[in-house]
């Protein structure tokens, strides 16, 4: 067990962690218990040996799909009876919390079902999750950030809001769903305008506050990188060049929000047939891109080596969690799943730096435990074996684990 003085990160804010772990036919896992101390957990093995489930099963335990965004039927261990459960002892702004969530087996052919999430014994909703916790996560399906579709980057941006924005998903679902009613009307050929203006107007109002959010959190990332930047000029993970590109975000650099509104509404009234023979609306935050750029190099972040696109994410993922320490007064969970691929000693060591300043418990995986030396004696290293973990460094008296079956 943990004392209060644990609580408190070096820099003197509420540390926020997972003290145990416990799972139930989950993914791999028929059964596993661990527990374990605020500090950064190191989990080495084989590939397909579970490491990745573990750091999603800690996703879990904020409001979302987790850091795979899986159905939740599929999260369930293939032999099992089709349910899964998730359980932590957490550590969190309000004290210590007992957080559990899973899928009834009755429920495992669902693919629309929804997971059950208690908070000290009582039923609560998934987005109730953000009171509690905050978890980021850096996975190496992310390498491709930079390159890949809009649709990505505008998720990423979207997941770093949420952390310390949690009513953010409130807006944008009722913006998504009233985009879907309004697209349902045009492919059922609905010329009624009275059918659209009601939906048009909450697009409207949504839209803009999303875009108006979004740009709010891109400012804050770039005054946080700045000030990384001035703290430490020779970091291995270079400030990134931030913007938000899109008519609704063009509208407003130079125009009140309100003003916006009626511009967009406009749009989405004279744009009915365009989109009607699009099969989609096609102006809305929807459309927005986050375009990212190695600010030293003034480069576009596409145009990148590999390994300076990683420096990029990470950088940006550890100004986010400075963002979210300074704004929750605690630093969030950090899932980092080999993290150290393209990463080379000195960013390694840069990152292993980072992790503890911020007094962040992070949670790593890898396949070469010489990747973490420098974080011998200060974190807790885990063996990984199919399912089975053991802990072979770190302080015994501070964490143990329990077999699975």
């Amino acid at each position: 067990m943990t004392n209060e003085a644990n609580d408190l990160s070096p820099t003197g804010q509420v540390s926020l962690w997972v003290e145990r772990l416990t799972l139930t036919n989950f993914r791999n896992y028929a059964h596993a218990a661990v527990e374990v101390g605020p500090e950064p957990q190191v989990l080495i093995g084989a590939n397909g040996a579970g490491k990745t489930n573990l750091l999603e099963a800690v996703s879990l335990l904020a409001p979302g799909q987790g850091m795979r965004r899986a159905s939740y039927p599929d999260l369930a261990r293939g032999t099992g009876d089709g349910g899964w459960a998730v359980a932590a002892r957490t550590h969190t702004h309000v004290g210590p919390v007992d957080i559990g969530t899973g899928l009834l087996a009755e429920n495992a052919d669902n693919e629309r079902a929804g997971r059950l999430v208690r908070v000290n014994g009582e039923t609560a909703g998934a987005g109730s999750l953000a009171d509690y916790m905050e978890v980021v996560w850096v996975t190496p399906a992310m390498d491709g950030l930079f390159t890949g579709p809009g649709s990505e980057r505008r998720r990423f941006l979207d997941r770093l809001i949420l952390c310390f924005d949690p009513h953010y998903r409130t807006g944008a679902s009722r913006f998504e769903r009233a985009m879907q009613q309004r697209n349902r009307l045009l492919a059922d050929g609905v010329r009624d305008a009275s059918r659209f203006e009601g939906l048009e107007l909450l697009m409207a109002e949504t839209g803009v506050a999303i875009a108006a959010q979004r740009a709010e959190a891109v400012a804050a990332l770039a005054a946080i990188m700045a000030e990384r930047t001035a703290r430490d000029p020779g970091s291995p993970f270079p400030a990134a060049g931030l913007a938000l590109e899109g008519a609704i975000d063009a509208d407003l650099e130079r125009l009140p929000a309100i003003e916006v509104e009626d511009i967009y509404l406009q749009r989405l009234r004279q744009g009915r047939e365009r989109d009607r023979a699009a099969g989609r609306t096609l102006d809305g935050p929807h459309r927005s891109d986050l375009l990212v750029a190695h600010a030293p190099k003034a480069m576009p972040a596409r145009l990148c080596s590999t390994g300076e696109q990683k420096a990029l994410l990470i950088g940006l993922v550890l100004a986010h969690a400075e963002l979210v320490a300074r704004r929750r007064d605690a630093a969030p969970i950090l899932l980092l799943d080999e993290v150290t691929a393209h990463l080379d000693a000195d960013r390694r060591a840069a990152l292993f730096a980072e992790i503890l300043r911020l007094g962040a418990q992070a949670w790593m995986t890898g396949t070469d435990e010489t990747a973490f030396s420098a974080l011998a004696g200060k974190a807790r290293f885990w063996r990984v074996e199919d399912g089975l973990l053991r802990n072979y460094g770190g302080a015994p008296e501070q964490g143990a684990a329990l077999p699975s079956n």
